[in-house]
């Protein structure tokens, strides 16, 4: 494995299993009965020091619903201080205003994800009523502040109206709009379990999942492999330990490093190459390579 595909260059930081929402499809099993983990705000701006340290360039705060976690106006700062160029993926039901005062003073950018341009349809998905409202309410703010946002659109049933909910962001402004279908993770799997063979294949080339316990995965939909935990080694040493390697080797070898079908349509999730979206220290995916779709035009609805 080359020294430019282990270097690391991305990491999620999924600061809190809460959520306000229950999705059905949740890859992350998150819900109303998740916790913040052990993690404590010291280990946490540890591990973005060790992130820093080792070259990487983006971090992603996520959850659950990391909004809801009342310390990460301090993360995004100290990410911030050390250099680290920072995305909030949210579903943007509840942000209060120091985090808006956050996200502008420190050039966050935002993600979330939007269901229908029926508010009826989105709420089904989020189990949440009125989510849809306040999420879309808090798309027409964040984009009123000059908050860099992209939307995506994770095709969860048939009835969904996802194209239409691809042309409502286009219509509020939101440039850069993804799809994706439900993946077989979390409760998006209905009970079965997870395979390396699900995966895009590109998992801990150079990113990798830092959870709420401390516990560090290939990528977030990975997390049924755990490569270590950092409050009991440091990420430096997961990242180059045997149990990384070995999972990489294994990852790779089921996929045989072809191209992802999550390509079709572009993965929403900001990981694996050529997987699109992506963040911009990615520097390795090629879109014609797996012949996405154009983003927000042609989702399919069957997927």
């Amino acid at each position: 494995m080359t020294a430019a595909r282990t270097r690391l260059k991305f990491a999620w930081l999924e600061v809190t299993g809460f959520c306000n929402e229950h999705c059905d499809h949740c890859y992350a099993d998150s819900s109303p009965q998740g916790t913040h983990g052990t993690m404590t705000v010291q280990n946490w701006m540890e591990v973005i020091d060790q992130l820093a340290e080792m070259g990487v360039v983006d971090v992603q705060f996520i959850g659950g619903e990391p909004t809801l976690y009342p310390h990460l106006v301090q993360l995004i700062a100290h990410a911030h201080m050390v250099g680290l160029s920072i995305e909030v993926f949210s579903n943007l039901t509840y942000v209060r205003e120091p985090l808006w005062e956050a996200f502008t003073r420190y050039g966050v950018k935002l993600a979330t994800s939007y269901y229908s341009d029926n508010p009826q349809d989105h709420d089904a998905v989020t189990n949440l009523r009125g989510s849809h409202k306040r999420t879309r309410d808090n798309i027409k703010k964040a984009l009123s502040l000059n908050i860099p946002l992209r939307g995506g659109v994770v095709t969860v049933n048939a009835e969904q109206r996802v194209n239409e909910a691809a042309e409502d962001l286009a219509t509020l402004g939101v440039q850069e709009v993804g799809g994706d279908r439900t993946r077989a993770f979390g409760r998006g799997s209905k009970g079965a379990n997870p395979t390396v063979e699900d995966l895009c294949g590109h998992c801990a080339m150079g990113q990798c999942a830092i959870g709420p316990d401390g516990n560090v995965w290939p990528c977030v939909l990975g997390r049924f492999i755990r490569l270590g935990n950092v409050l009991e080694t440091p990420l430096a040493e997961i990242w180059e330990g045997t149990l990384t390697v070995e999972a990489r080797a294994e990852i790779a070898a089921a996929s045989g490093l072809r191209p992802a079908e999550a390509c079709t349509p572009p993965q929403f999730l900001p990981s694996c190459g050529p997987c699109q979206p992506c963040v911009p220290s990615v520097g390795h995916c090629d879109p014609k390579e797996a012949d996405p779709l154009p983003r927000g035009t042609t989702i399919d609805a069957s997927a």
